[in-house]
């Protein structure tokens, strides 16, 4: 029997590569612009890490961890999401201590449930935190990011930005006793779900997608009702430069994110373009996870995008360049007993025109077999090498783009007929 891979974790082939590194460059460079440095960290952690940061009456610790013990009996988990271990890495190398830090990550992370689409059990993120900043800007500044980023992918007619102030810790639990008194009364009337998360994680109800549980929760308290004055002025200034900047927003009461670190400030960027799985940019504020993990007091806030669905809203919007399923500019063909004159050759050229992608032919074959490798390869030209030419030192060279016709070149001159045919 074949050995398959397991379900909910996708091979990327390399087809679809193409696209995922178009967008980790656009990404990278734009983080770049804004001062964010890479910071990698491991896949697995002690379990007792997200426990504490994530929640325990969470899902994810719950029911959806990739959870083992190890030979030495330590409970080990595969990440579920991204800040628990940024966080870490930054307290147990001391980078947070009176410091400021702008910092971005890439990679995958593990959750155990149902797969579908944009939703795996292997799914990618790029997570973006920045640490030591507790004002309004540099919440502010992560939105901006984001922005950008949707404009420079030409995606930000089909997202938008929904915000919301979550308050203190102490406001939530006076919300969280308020809202549990309210949906207690109508018990019979929540679903399932919601039935289960009034005892676990109440505030998660405000997340149901049952339209009969969002209809009884208009009547609900209202968690804006609840929040400190120093929240709801951080909120006002945070909407104060996201209208200044231009930046387009809807504030929804109703948005709490899933995770039990966040306070204050949360967001989402969603988007109607992929069907249920809306939403492509998440985050928020949680200033107490750093010494709720250990560390010393220190303000974070940040947000995390998944690859896969932002993959899938390029593709939908068909706004994915041309040029990058360009792999090839050069075919370099080999006919006859010349294998070893290409290969010298191909080298040569990448030695002196780094900036072209070059595939040399191997195996052999026809020069009508090798013609129809080239086509199909994408490359703009076909190098003919065959036994009079490397003789001669001289080389064909055929446009499989262009309506021009076939010419022989010297070798010498071979680097100019490229750099003016290829190189802007």
């Amino acid at each position: 029997m074949k050995i398959q891979s397991i379900r909910g974790m996708s091979d990327l082939l390399p087809e679809q590569s193409a696209t995922w590194q178009y967008l980790e460059r656009v990404v990278a460079d734009v983080l770049a612009r804004y001062s964010y440095r890479e910071i990698r960290f491991p896949l697995l952690e002690q379990t007792e890490l997200f426990k504490r940061a994530v929640g325990e009456v969470t899902d994810i610790v719950e029911k959806e961890m990739y959870s083992f013990d190890d030979r030495n009996g330590d409970s080990l988990s595969l990440r579920p999401e991204g800040t628990a271990g940024c966080v870490r890495a930054c307290t147990e190398n001391g980078l947070l201590h009176n410091q400021t830090q702008r910092l971005w990550y890439m990679g995958p992370m593990f959750r155990h449930e149902r797969p579908q689409k944009g939703r795996l059990r292997q799914f990618h993120q790029i997570g973006v935190e920045a640490f030591g900043l507790k004002g309004p800007d540099i919440d502010a500044e992560l939105l901006l990011l984001t922005a950008r980023l949707w404009k420079t992918l030409k995606i930000d007619h089909a997202v938008k930005l929904e915000i919301n102030s979550l308050g203190t810790s102490d406001d939530r639990k006076r919300y969280r006793a308020a809202l549990v008194e309210y949906l207690t009364a109508r018990y019979e009337q929540l679903d399932e779900d919601s039935q289960r998360r009034l005892q676990s994680n109440p505030m998660r109800i405000l997340d149901s997608k049952n339209a009969d549980v969002q209809a009884l929760l208009h009547a609900a308290p209202n968690l804006a009702d609840f929040i400190d004055d120093e929240s709801r002025q951080h909120f006002e200034r945070l909407c104060a430069m996201l209208d200044a900047a231009d930046v387009p927003f809807q504030i929804n009461p109703r948005l709490v994110r899933g995770l039990d670190y966040y306070g204050k400030t949360v967001f989402e960027w969603v988007t109607t373009h992929l069907g249920a799985q809306g939403t492509v940019c998440a985050g928020g504020r949680y200033d107490g996870l750093v010494e709720q993990l250990g560390g010393k007091p220190c303000p974070g806030v940040g947000f995390a995008m998944g690859i896969e669905r932002l993959v899938l809203l390029l593709d939908e919007l068909g706004v994915v360049p041309d040029s990058i399923a360009h792999q090839i500019d050069v075919y370099l063909m080999a006919v006859g007993d010349v294998e070893q004159q290409g290969l010298v050759l191909a080298e040569k050229l990448r030695e002196q025109c780094p900036r072209l992608r070059i595939e040399h032919h191997c195996g052999g074959g026809s020069v009508k077999s090798q013609i129809k490798k080239a086509d199909k390869s994408g490359a703009t030209i076909a190098l003919i090498m065959g036994e009079d030419e490397a003789a001669s030192g001289t080389i064909g060279v055929k446009y499989l783009r262009e309506d021009k016709a076939q010419e022989t070149v010297a070798q010498s001159e071979l680097v100019s007929v490229l750099t003016t045919n290829l190189i802007n």
